[in-house]
């Protein structure tokens, strides 16, 4: 299993804070039931930290045009017709993926396309399965433009947990499918807003692998 870059410098700060931690606690209390809990709790954190961390390797196959694919792991969370207000000004076609602290937070390029926008806005932190995030959470917006003009809009945005928000692609680049987009770091969302024409592959509550699962065709 490859550990993301993102997790590194905070897999070595944990490693060597909960190794501190539970040596001082065997000098002082080696056989109380408080050492053997707190390693056990230590080793329980860290493998959890690791998990999110991990970098899986994912190809997307048999890629065809107007192909939309989830940008995360995560679970459906919102399929709905919406005002899109901060870029578009349009109704649009909103699907939100939600992560939980157990997926791995790499978000992904989920169509063929160029660059056109990217922005931060700060904002709030509240839990990211809640409908308001997407508009008062701390947020990056990226419109990706396909080669027929259509665009499409991906929004990472931060969670209660979520303090950092970590986006690779940048305007006036080609990107695909395959390619990542970016990186939230402890428990967020990823909102797509598509087309009123897309024509949704996936269900409310689902699970979706991202980079594997076909959310949409255009």
């Amino acid at each position: 299993m490859r550990i993301h870059k993102e997790g590194h410098n905070i897999i070595i700060s944990t490693f060597i804070l909960l190794t501190l931690l539970n040596l001082l606690l065997y000098r002082v209390a080696s056989k109380s039931l408080l050492f053997y809990f707190v390693l056990l709790v230590s080793v329980g954190v860290f493998i959890l930290i690791i998990n999110f961390f991990r970098s899986p390797n994912r190809i997307f196959r048999n890629k065809e045009p107007g192909m939309i694919v989830a940008p995360a792991d995560g679970t459906i969370v919102v399929i709905e017709e919406v005002m899109e207000n901060e870029y578009f000004h349009e109704k649009r076609l909103q699907v939100s993926v939600f992560m939980s602290l157990f997926n791995a937070h790499i978000n992904w390029i989920p169509c063929d396309g160029k660059v056109i926008h990217s922005s931060h806005q700060n904002g709030r932190f509240m839990a990211a399965y809640l409908p308001k995030s997407s508009i008062e959470n701390e947020r990056s917006t990226i419109v990706i433009e396909r080669e027929n003009g259509e665009q499409i809009l991906v929004r990472q945005i931060a969670g209660a947990m979520a303090k950092r928000i970590v986006t690779y692609a940048k305007p006036g680049k080609n990107y695909e499918i395959n390619q990542q987009l970016g990186f939230i770091k402890f428990g967020s969302r990823v909102d797509l807003f598509l087309p009123l024409h897309a024509d949704i592959k996936v269900d409310l509550d689902v699970g979706v692998k991202g980079n594997l699962t076909l959310i949409a065709q255009l």
